[in-house]
């Protein structure tokens, strides 16, 4: 029997690449039309992506060397892996990273990133438009 004692097998686990962000434009989506939530030395920001499925985008900034720089990817892909079924359907998410970000494994990241992410069910300010787009209007 292949499936792990909760019910899911290893394939409710995998991360394919239909889940990330792959083209400058998705991101440039994202960026403009995102809402956007701070934390510690990271943004998050989703924008509904009109499909079922919830997308991982990351953009590290400011970070010199590839190992770290590498590393934060792979820590926020394993969480994004890990806990993407609780996060809320069809929206796009790029987590935008700093330079002084310092989690250095997937508790600290979970610490950081959970009180951030939008979850099903939660209310939205879907209403509302990123600060890029207020600014924008107000010209």
């Amino acid at each position: 029997m292949t499936d792990a004692p909760t019910g899911r097998g290893r394939a409710d686990f995998a991360l394919p690449k239909r889940l990330l962000l792959r083209r400058p434009a998705e991101y440039q989506r994202v960026y403009r039309r995102g809402r956007r939530r701070r934390g510690q030395h990271i943004t998050i920001i989703f924008a509904d992506n009109g499909g079922g499925d919830t997308r991982l985008g990351i953009s590290v900034h400011g970070v010199k060397k590839a190992v770290r720089r590498n590393r934060i990817k792979r820590l926020i892909r394993e969480y994004f892996r890990l806990h993407r079924r609780e996060f809320a359907p069809g929206v796009d998410i790029v987590f935008a990273v700093r330079r002084e970000f310092t989690a250095e494994s997937l508790a600290e990241l979970k610490a950081i990133v959970s009180p951030l992410m939008p979850r099903p069910g939660e209310p939205e300010d879907r209403d509302r438009p990123s600060s890029a787009v207020r600014q924008a209007k107000r010209t």
